[in-house]
C-alpha cells in the first residue's frame, strides 16, 4: 500500500510541476516547452484515470464476488504496475483470510449438526413466536417438518414448565422439556431440547407391577398352600372311622391353623388397602415447633430428642399424615436402637425459603447397603412379623406432599432419615 501512496504523490507532483512549467512556457512564449508539458500532463492524467478505473474494475469483481459469496476468484491486476500488484496482494491476503474463516465456520456448523442428528433428545431453535427456525432428526421425527412447535409445546415453553405431555397421531408422549432464551440479531430465540420420558415412565411402571405382584403372589401363595394342604388332610380325616378318639382334636387344630392363616392372610390385605386409600393431603399451616411439642407427649421416650425450631419455621401439611410419618419413623429407630446401651434418637427440622427438611437420627444398628436400597419397597421387611408397609407409607405421605425422602445408614453407626416438604 505504501508503494501505491508514494505513486499517486508522484503523478500529483508531477502534474503540478508541468501545468507550472506549462504556464511559465506560456509567459515565455516557448511553444514547443509549452507543448511538451500538455502532452506530459496529458499523458499523466491518462496513467493516473487508467490505474484508477482499473482499480475500480478490480473492486467492483470484490464486490460481486462477496456478495455471491464466492470467493474462489482472487483480485489479480489486470496490467502490470507495482501499485496494483501491492493492492491485489493485499486484497487477496483480506479474502483468503475471509475464506478460511467462512470454510471454517462451514465445518463447525456442519459438525455441530451432524452431532446433533446423531442423539435422540429433539433440539428446536424458535423465534419469540414459536416459529421453528431449526430442527435436529429427533425433533423432525418427534413433530414432523412442521413450520412452528405444537401449541402445547409452545405453551409449557413459555410457562417455563419441566414436563410437556403431548398428542401425536402415533402414541402420546411425555416429554421432558428444557429450554434457554438467547439473543440472535437482537431477536429473542428459544433452544428447546425436548426428551421423551414416555417409555422411560411405562418401564418403570411395569417393573413396579411386576415387583408388586411377585410380592403379592409369594405371601398369597405361601397362605394359600398350607390351607389347601391342610383342608385336604382334614378332609381325608373325616372320611376315617368314628372310633378314632383323636379326629376330633385334629379337626379342631387344624381349623385352627386356617383360621390363623386366613387370619394373616386378611392382615395382608388390609395393608394392601392403607397403601392404595392413602387421601389427598389436606395441606395447612403448622407451626413445627409446636408439632414437636406434641410428638414429645406422644414418645416420652428419653433418647429421643427433639431440636429447638423457630416459631417462624412453618410448613403446609397434613397434620394427621405428617404425624403417621413420624410416628413411624421414630418406631423404626426405637427397634433399631433396642441392643444400644446409650441409645440415641435426634429429631431436627430446618427451615428454607421455600422448604422444610426433617431429618430423624439414630445411633442404632444400621442398615446394610442391599437392605437400604429397598427398605422402601412395599411389603419388604427384615424384621419378624414385620407388615412391610410402614416406610412405604412414609414415602407415598412425602410424595404426596410434593416432597422427597431418603435415608443415609452405616451399619453399626447408625441411619438418618431425611425427608423435605414444601414450605
Amino acid at each position: 500500500m505504501k508503494t501505491y501512496t508514494w505513486s499517486l504523490v508522484m503523478h500529483i507532483v508531477g502534474l503540478v510541476l508541468f501545468v507550472a512549467g506549462g504556464v511559465l512556457a506560456v509567459f515565455g512564449q516557448l511553444w514547443f516547452c509549452l507543448t511538451v508539458c500538455v502532452l506530459v500532463v496529458a499523458g499523466i492524467s491518462y496513467n493516473l484515470y487508467r490505474v484508477q478505473m482499473k482499480q475500480l474494475e478490480m473492486m467492483q469483481r470484490i464486490v460481486e464476488g462477496v456478495k455471491r459469496s464466492d470467493f474462489s476468484q482472487l483480485p489479480y491486476p489486470v496490467f502490470r504496475n507495482r501499485a496494483m500488484n501491492e493492492l491485489a496482494e493485499e486484497w487477496t491476503a483480506v479474502l483468503k483470510q475471509i475464506r478460511e474463516r467462512i470454510t471454517e465456520g462451514e465445518v463447525r456448523l456442519q459438525y455441530y449438526e451432524n452431532l446433533l442428528d446423531k442423539v435422540d433428545t429433539a433440539v428446536v431453535v424458535v423465534n419469540g413466536k414459536g416459529m421453528n427456525d431449526w430442527m435436529n432428526r429427533a425433533a423432525r421425527n418427534l413433530f414432523g417438518d412442521v413450520p412452528q412447535l405444537p401449541e402445547e409445546v409452545w405453551n409449557a415453553v413459555i410457562r417455563k414448565a419441566s414436563v410437556v405431555h403431548l398428542k401425536t397421531n402415533s402414541s402420546p408422549a411425555d416429554l421432558a422439556l428444557s429450554a434457554t432464551q438467547i439473543q440472535l440479531q437482537g431477536h429473542d430465540c428459544y433452544i428447546v431440547s425436548l426428551k421423551n420420558i414416555h417409555g422411560v415412565l411405562e418401564r418403570n411402571e411395569m417393573e413396579a407391577w411386576q415387583k408388586l405382584i411377585r410380592v403379592l403372589t409369594h405371601e398369597i401363595m405361601n397362605s394359600i398352600s398350607p390351607i389347601i394342604s391342610l383342608a385336604e388332610t382334614l378332609s381325608e380325616r373325616t372320611r376315617e372311622p368314628e372310633t378314632d378318639e383323636h379326629l376330633q382334636e385334629h379337626i379342631s387344630q387344624g381349623l385352627q391353623v386356617i383360621h390363623r392363616r386366613s387370619k394373616g392372610l386378611l392382615e395382608f390385605v388390609e395393608n394392601y388397602r392403607k397403601l392404595t386409600r392413602i387421601a389427598t393431603p389436606v395441606k395447612r399451616p403448622i407451626a413445627v415447633s409446636a408439632f414437636f411439642h406434641d410428638l414429645r407427649r406422644l414418645f416420652p421416650d428419653k433418647a429421643i430428642h427433639f431440636g429447638d425450631v423457630p416459631e417462624t419455621c412453618v410448613v403446609q401439611a397434613d397434620r394427621a399424615q405428617l404425624e403417621q410419618v413420624f410416628i413411624n419413623l421414630l418406631k423404626n429407630a426405637q427397634e433399631a436402637c433396642a441392643d444400644i446401651s446409650s441409645p440415641k434418637i435426634e429429631v431436627t427440622a430446618t427451615s428454607h425459603e421455600r422448604s422444610v427438611t426433617f431429618m430423624v437420627n439414630d445411633n442404632g444398628e444400621g442398615i446394610m447397603p442391599e437392605v437400604a436400597e429397598r427398605i422402601f419397597v412395599p411389603f419388604f421387611t427384615t424384621k419378624s412379623g414385620g407388615s412391610g408397609i410402614g416406610l412405604s407409607l412414609c414415602r407415598q405421605i412425602v410424595t404426596l406432599h410434593g416432597g422427597n425422602i431418603r435415608v443415609e445408614s452405616e451399619p453399626g453407626k447408625g441411619s438418618r432419615f431425611v425427608f423435605v416438604i414444601p414450605g
